[in-house]
């Protein structure tokens, strides 16, 4: 699919920098879409306007909300929160040992989080899906796979609504909740920004179909929402949809 950035008033800042000529390489082999919100000039920029309102499986950027709701439930007490490795062998070598929350963000532990979700039940976990508003709200492929691939979905958009959200403490969610899950997403700083964000993968028999990477960059005390997806018949990665977003990110003058 063909990318096209909307803007929708005159861009701020080096953002304007941004054209659908300069976009499209960054997505070359894949089905894209990538939207920012320029929270000190409200506005939107979307690459793909149609793929940004399109819902997908969240896959591991659900970790976000699983984190906030796991902590304001008490199944996990902070970010140390220590869960054991239950000794079951994973293709991906640090999955195999014990992780705390914070650990377990940063290496993308699925077993972590499904024991998160197990703990905070099928009823509060809807409850707060629902008061949140999270995507489609459907937990009903299971409680421990419905964000894999599954029944839940949400698009580019609504990933940045949530971010926001969370970022200006919107969210039904303690301020402690929200305080600790905003430094658990911190991913790393530059002269430019400092860079939060979460990455997902989705796999369909051992193929790289889908990939996200949604976060936000602190600059010159001003703040940038984005989300990027990317998929293919195979080749689509979280990792992948980082380095995109990094790309834009870049060229915008913002990271």
């Amino acid at each position: 699919m063909a990318g096209i950035l909307f803007l929708c008033q005159a861009p701020a800042f080096a953002v304007g920098q941004l054209t659908s000529k300069s976009m499209a390489p960054h997505f070359k082999g894949f089905d894209g879409a990538f939207v920012l919100y320029d929270a000190r000039g409200k506005e939107y920029f979307r690459y793909n306007e149609a793929g940004c309102s399109k819902r997908l499986s969240p896959c591991s950027t659900f970790k976000i909300f699983n984190s906030l709701v796991g902590l304001e439930t008490g199944v996990v007490k902070d970010e140390n929160h220590l869960l054991k490795w239950d000794g079951t062998k994973y293709s991906i070598a640090p999955w195999n040992s014990d992780h705390t929350l914070k650990s377990a963000v940063k290496e993308s532990v699925v077993w972590y989080f499904q024991r998160v979700a197990t703990g905070v039940g099928e009823e509060r976990m809807n409850k707060y899906i629902r008061l949140t508003h999270y995507g489609n709200e459907d937990i009903s492929g299971g409680l421990t796979t419905f964000w894999l691939g599954s029944s839940l979905k949400i698009s580019a958009d609504e990933q940045v609504e949530f971010l926001k959200k969370l970022y200006y403490e919107e969210l039904p969610f303690s301020k402690r909740s929200m305080d600790i899950v905003r430094r658990i997403i911190r991913l790393t700083a530059t002269p430019a920004g400092i860079l939060s964000g979460k990455t997902g993968s989705d796999l369909v028999d051992g193929k790289g179909v889908l990939g996200w990477f949604v976060g936000y960059v602190e600059h010159d005390d001003h703040q940038y929402f984005f989300a990027t997806n990317i998929q293919a018949a195979d080749g689509a990665s979280g990792r992948k949809a980082r380095e995109i977003s990094e790309g834009i990110l870049h060229e915008a003058g913002l990271f």
